[in-house]
C-alpha cells in the first residue's frame, strides 16, 4: 500500500520535497500546501497532486507530512499534524526554540509516530564514507560559507548554517560538551551574519565551527583530525581524502564516492522509516541537541550570556 505524503510549504527547498516524493515508488504525492496560491498550483500541476492553501484540509489526506516552511512556523505546525497522528519530516531547525521543540518531541513519542529532522548533511556521500575512517576526532574544523542569497534571513545564520556542521560534530564525537566560545557579526541584516564557535568535549575533543552568509565563495568542508589521519571532506564535491602518517612523510589517499543527491537519500530514507517504524538516524532528540548548542551560541553572540 502507497505511503500517502504531503508537503507543507513549497519554496526553494519544499519543492525539491515535492519532486522527490512524486519519484519515490511505493509514495503517492497526494497534494501540497502553501500560504501562496499561485506557487501551490504550480508545484501540484507540476507533480501531478492536489494544491491547497491551508495544510488542515491536506493532512487528513496523509499518513506522513513534510514540513518545509520559515522556522518560526515548524511547532505550530508539527503539533496540529502530530494531533492529527501524521508521521514527520521537518526541515532543520527542527524549531524556532527548545521549549518547542521538547513539545514536539514527546508529543509524537506519545503517539509513536515518527519525527526525522532534515539535518541534510548526514546523508552527503562524504559524510557516509568517511563514517569507517573516524573513529576518536581529537580536533574537528569546519567551514560553511555562502554569498548573501537574500533568504533565510528571518533566522540568524547559526541556525540557518552552522546547525548542519554542530550537528555533524556532536555525531561524530559523542560526548559531553563541556565548554563553548563564540565570536560574530551582524552585517547586513539584522541576524547574526557571520559566527565562529569553539566546542570543548570531556573526552578532550575540540571543534571549531564557521559559518558566514557573506563570503564571495561557496565553501563546505569539514577536517577531522585523529591519531592516525586526517580526514577532509569536501560537501560540493562529495568527496574526502585522507592524510596517514608512513615514516616521515604523509600519504593521501582521495575517495571519490558514488554521486548521489542527500535529499533525495533523506527522502528515500524517511520513507523507509515509516513503512518499517524505525528509528530515523535524526530523531527529534539529535536534532534538539543541535538546537541547543545553535542557540547557546546565538546568545552569547547576542550578549544573552557572557562567553
Amino acid at each position: 500500500m502507497a505511503v500517502r505524503v504531503g508537503v507543507i510549504g513549497v519554496g526553494y527547498l519544499g519543492k525539491h520535497h515535492a519532486r522527490i516524493f512524486s519519484d519515490i515508488e511505493g509514495v503517492d504525492l497526494v497534494g501540497v500546501s502553501d500560504v501562496n496560491e499561485a506557487a501551490a498550483k504550480q508545484i501540484a500541476q507540476t507533480y501531478r497532486c492536489r494544491p491547497y492553501t491551508r495544510y488542515a484540509e491536506m493532512i487528513v489526506q496523509c499518513d506522513a507530512v513534510s514540513i518545509v516552511t520559515p522556522t518560526t512556523t515548524h511547532h505550530t505546525i508539527a503539533m496540529d499534524c502530530i494531533a492529527a497522528g501524521k508521521d514527520l519530516l521537518i526541515e532543520k531547525p527542527i524549531t524556532a526554540d527548545i521549549s518547542e521543540a521538547k513539545a514536539v518531541v514527546e508529543a509524537a513519542a506519545a503517539k509513536n509516530l515518527i519525527l526525522q529532522v532534515g539535518h541534510l548533511e548526514r546523508y552527503n556521500p562524504g559524510i557516509v564514507a568517511a563514517a569507517g575512517m573516524i573513529a576518536e576526532p581529537r580536533f574537528i574544523e569546519s567551514e560553511r560559507l555562502s554569498p548573501f542569497m537574500g533568504r533565510a534571513d528571518d533566522v540568524d545564520v547559526t541556525l540557518d548554517l552552522m546547525i548542519h556542521d554542530i550537528d555533524i560534530v556532536l555525531s561524530l564525537v559523542r560526548s559531553r560538551l563541556t565548554d563553548i566560545r563564540a565570536f560574530g557579526e551582524s552585517m547586513i541584516t539584522e541576524k547574526i551574519d557571520l559566527a565562529k564557535a569553539w566546542l570543548e568535549f570531556e573526552n578532550g575533543s575540540k571543534a571549531i565551527i564557521t559559518a558566514s552568509r557573506l563570503s564571495s565563495d561557496k565553501v563546505r568542508t569539514l577536517k577531522v583530525f585523529q591519531r592516525d589521519a586526517i580526514i577532509t571532506i569536501d560537501y560540493q564535491k562529495q568527496e574526502l581524502s585522507c592524510s596517514r602518517k608512513n615514516g616521515k612523510e604523509m600519504v593521501i589517499t582521495v575517495v571519490q564516492p558514488e554521486t548521489r543527491e542527500p535529499l533525495k537519500e533523506e527522502l528515500h530514507d524517511f520513507i523507509f522509516c515509516v513503512r518499517h517504524r524505525k528509528r530515523p538516524g535524526v530523531s527529534g532528540i539529535e536534532a534538539m541537541n543541535a538546537l541547543d548548542v545553535a542557540l547557546k551560541i546565538t546568545d552569547m553572540l547576542k550578549g544573552e550570556k557572557k562567553v
